[in-house]
């Protein structure tokens, strides 16, 4: 066991839940989906934001994933090998009645899969959060960690997949599997609501899939794009706040301030 960098507290990799974790959803009696039709039937059934929750971060239902989320736990990047790792799926993290929903892809290997928050300990999450903060959304700059007395205003920020993928890259099959964790989570919060961002092309197909929205006319993804959706909900694309995409000037702050700007304003955020 190795003590949490803040907390202090002793856990193992990954951690077991239910064991003080800082923002735990789950307990040791919370159900595991462990095929694609009980993900399925999970997610269908649950009646709030923290059964979702709970539920969604001990799913073990894609083998490949679960493996991989488990080894990278046990064996640890060098730099972080004094700390316990998360080693389990990512529920979503802000509000359960937000006006702005970010949709991303799936947490990073030693990021999220290391901390337990979305996009919180990895360089995409310094980009993202520094941004959240200048637009007013978030209370503080950084996000290091899952008790860092991190809050959000009325955002929420969610994954179509959960669980760290193998070269960052799910399968078909794999967000198949999960995307009933997103559905569901969508029905429990469309109705607050006004404006999805999409953190890249994949998160803007997933936005466009999503309950009650599907069907409408498909609009290309672009940096800045904006797709009327229906109940006057809006999508904004932005490319995604990866390593890459910021060292090559693809995307830079000046980008991500005129995106969540706008989502602030249209949102109706105060």
């Amino acid at each position: 066991m190795l003590a949490h960098p803040r907390t202090g507290q002793l856990f193992d990799s990954p951690v077991e839940p239910g064991t003080g974790w800082p923002g735990d959803p789950a307990t040791a009696q919370t159900a595991v989906a462990r095929d694609a039709a009980q993900v399925s039937g999970l997610a269908g059934r649950a009646v709030s934001i923290a059964e979702l929750d709970a539920q969604s971060s001990v799913c073990r239902a894609c083998p490949r994933l679960v493996t991989w989320r488990e080894e990278v736990a046990e064996v640890k990047r060098r730099s972080f090998a004094d700390q316990p790792y998360w080693g389990r799926p990512v529920p979503g993290w802000g509000s359960e009645q937000p006006r702005l929903l970010i949709v991303g892809l799936a947490p990073a290997a030693n990021g999220a899969n290391r901390t337990g928050r979305m996009f919180t300990g990895d360089r995409s999450g310094d980009q993202l959060y520094a941004a959240l903060h200048r637009a007013g959304l978030v209370n503080q700059p950084t996000s290091v960690d899952a008790a860092d007395g991190l809050r959000a205003k009325k955002i929420r920020i969610v994954a179509p997949v959960r669980c760290a993928p193998p070269g960052n890259a799910p399968t078909p099959a794999e967000r198949t599997t999960c995307s009933p964790w997103l559905d569901a989570e969508w029905l429990l919060v469309s109705e607050h609501v006004r404006v999805i961002v999409a953190l890249g092309g994949f998160a803007w197909q997933v936005a466009l899939r999503l309950p009650g929205i599907a069907g409408i006319p498909k609009p290309r993804f672009g940096h800045g794009v904006v797709a009327e959706l229906p109940s006057g909900k809006r999508l904004l694309g932005c490319y995604h706040p990866s390593q890459q995409n910021m060292f090559t000037g693809r995307l830079t702050p000046a980008m991500l301030d005129d995106v969540f700007g706008a989502a602030r304003k249209q949102a109706g955020i105060r």
